[in-house]
């Protein structure tokens, strides 16, 4: 991971300990991180894919509604904060990188720090059908 705000390395350590799916993204939308639990719902470690532009992750997943009618990438919650610096919050659906359909929430937030900068957003995300 190159240098990153310290509110960026910390947000990737506290995404490292919870036991739900976690997106990192830079200011401008780049993946930068996602942890062990989003790794088994997209099929693949982040090591293996490494860091995907906002063009990439966003239809790399095939978001679609309920009918499967494509989502635009813009109106995806993480891409709405990065844009707006403001939470959102959507259920969707995705395909994973082996086809498989996940029906997922996403509620996004931006990373601001002290400095009152925007570093970035933290998307924290279920599949729907997860039973706990």
């Amino acid at each position: 991971m190159s240098a990153h705000e310290i509110e960026i390395i910390l947000s990737r350590q506290l995404a490292d300990c919870l036991s739900v799916p976690v997106f990192i993204v830079d200011p401008d939308g780049t993946l930068i991180f996602y942890n062990e639990p989003a790794e088994k719902i997209l099929g693949q470690r982040f090591e293996d894919t490494g860091e995907m532009k906002v063009g990439d992750w966003g239809n790399d997943f095939h978001p679609h509604d309920k009918n499967g009618d494509p989502i635009p990438a813009e109106e995806l919650p993480l891409v709405q904060t990065i844009y707006s610096h403001r939470p959102a919050h959507k259920t969707f659906w995705i395909k994973n990188f082996e086809g498989k359909a996940f029906e997922i929430s996403v509620t996004s937030i931006p990373i601001v720090g002290r400095s009152k900068q925007f570093s970035g957003a933290l998307a924290i995300f279920w599949d729907n059908n997860l039973k706990i």
